[in-house]
């Protein structure tokens, strides 16, 4: 079965999060994004996991409504890099605060931080037959690879055990897969939400194949064990991540790596620090010029939430205005979740809403976006091409320096490299392979179906995601 899943996320507990980030609200935001899965986050906070508790139906099973919990916490270690633990029961989850409560206040803040390196995290993970891996890997501040040049230097001996890295929203599997060492590993696309806001909570998941939604399903799809794994990942263009390019974190002049290096990491503009960003450290440590995807490797969908496009079509200041709200709300109640309104709806049943949001969700499933690269801590942002475009006003964040490197503004790619598919490329895929199936099928029942009957959706189907 496919499930879709968002493993990280953090709790009301943790710093700088919503106070909205409660079981009950997340559960019920994360079935109208299209969810099954969801990771509790922060569950050796005292009082978070308290709640959990409440929620469950047994030690093994939490489950609000239609949506299925399972333990996660992100730990950050004494050189401030970011693991991502899936364990197996709450009763797991308090030997986890248990093992770690002498190295850290766990009350301080639903992500702890401990005094232990990344190995004698990963042995305690072991120890509880959790499963680990580092978050945000590529990020320039508490990640993997912004203190570590490889997986060894950071787990040791705990190295084989590792075994999927979250690729965080400045990445995706094209970066990843120009480093060998990382071949090995499922890559996991996740929220790391602090709200449950329609453009934060599910903003990056992933699909899986599993047996069942438990632990243990889970643990099968991740490692990949009898033909279960990651289907699909879902997640940003990289280049609208807060760090993909390198750029000073004051007022986001952003540089090339031979300019900073010419003036030693220091703004020109304003004497602020530059942080090298994720396309920058892939270059350092690639292996290889052009990724190279395993074989298992999945597909990589580029995604934004169905509010920004709304907000894009609409020309409004924010996703929380009411115009957006309606028109999202019209759509998500109309197909029963985000990922059927934005991938799957036909575009004649779109037209529940204003024409210029249709036209804006086509342009999107095409590609026909326009992406201004982020760094240096502030997003980047897409543009809709002239001819949809409500107005012509830019965003209120540009700033000066910012419209002087307009010539850096990329064009997305009607050719994509490696995994790197559309919507258009998501959709004639499973139109293919219903066709290939249905015929199949229809061959050893002894009748022959036409291309017309078997090109139609089957019962079960409940969104391009199901192939």
């Amino acid at each position: 079965m496919k499930v879709n899943a968002d493993l990280h996320l953090h709790s009301k507990y943790s710093m700088a999060c919503s106070a909205k980030m409660e079981l009950p609200t997340i559960a019920s935001e994360a079935s109208k994004k299209g969810m099954e899965l969801i990771g509790t986050g922060d569950c050796t906070h005292p009082r978070w996991l308290e709640e959990i508790k409440k929620a469950a139906i047994s030690d093994e099973e939490i489950r609000i409504g239609n949506i299925f919990f399972i333990p996660t916490t992100e730990i950050e270690d004494i050189d401030r890099v970011h693991h991502l633990l899936i364990l197996p029961s709450i009763s797991k989850a308090e030997e986890l605060a248990e093992r770690i409560a002498p190295f850290g206040n766990l009350e301080a803040d639903g992500r702890p931080t401990v005094k232990l390196d990344g190995c004698e995290i990963a042995e305690i993970a072991k120890d509880l037959e959790a499963l680990i891996g580092p978050c945000h890997a590529f990020t320039p501040w508490t990640a993997l690879y912004g203190y570590h040049d490889s997986l060894e230097s950071c787990y040791g001996s705990m190295t084989d055990y590792v075994s999927f890295v979250e690729l965080g929203l400045s990445a995706d599997s094209n970066y990843a897969d120009r480093i060998e060492e990382l071949h090995r590993l499922t890559f996991l696309t996740n929220s790391d939400a602090h709200s449950p806001s329609t453009n934060k909570l599910a903003r990056e998941f992933t699909q899986f194949n599993v047996p069942d939604i438990t632990f243990e399903g889970l643990r099968k799809a991740i490692l990949r064990e009898q033909d279960y794994g990651a289907t699909l990942n879902v997640g940003f263009f990289p280049e609208e991540g807060k760090y993909n390019r390198s750029a000073c974190i004051k007022c986001f002049t952003q540089y090339t790596l031979p300019e900073a290096e010419a003036i030693k990491w220091r703004c020109s503009v304003c004497g602020g620090i530059i942080k090298k960003g994720v396309t920058d450290r892939v270059n350092e440590l690639a292996d290889f010029e052009e990724p190279r995807h395993p074989a298992y490797r999945p597909p990589y969908l580029h995604l934004i939430p169905l509010a920004e496009i709304i907000q894009m079509a609409l020309g409004h200041a924010s996703v929380q205005t009411k115009g957006v709200k309606t028109a999202w709300e019209t759509l998500v109640e109309h197909f029963g979740n985000e990922v059927e309104a934005l991938i799957y709806a036909e575009p004649e049943a779109l037209k529940i809403v204003d024409e210029k949001i249709v036209n804006a969700i086509l342009a999107f499933r095409k590609g026909d976006v326009i992406i201004h690269p982020g760094g240096g801590g502030q997003y980047g942002w897409l543009e809709l091409p002239e001819h949809l475009k409500k107005n012509k006003a830019e965003p209120a964040r540009k700033t000066g320096e910012e419209k002087k490197k307009d010539s850096k503004v990329i064009k997305k790619e009607k050719k994509k490299p490696g995994s790197q598919i559309s919507f258009s490329d998501l959709e004639q895929k499973k139109a293919v392979e219903t066709l290939k199936t249905d015929v199949e099928k229809a061959e050893k029942a002894g009748t022959k179906k036409t291309e017309e009957e078997s090109s139609e959706k089957t019962a079960g189907q409940k969104s391009l995601f199901d192939f």
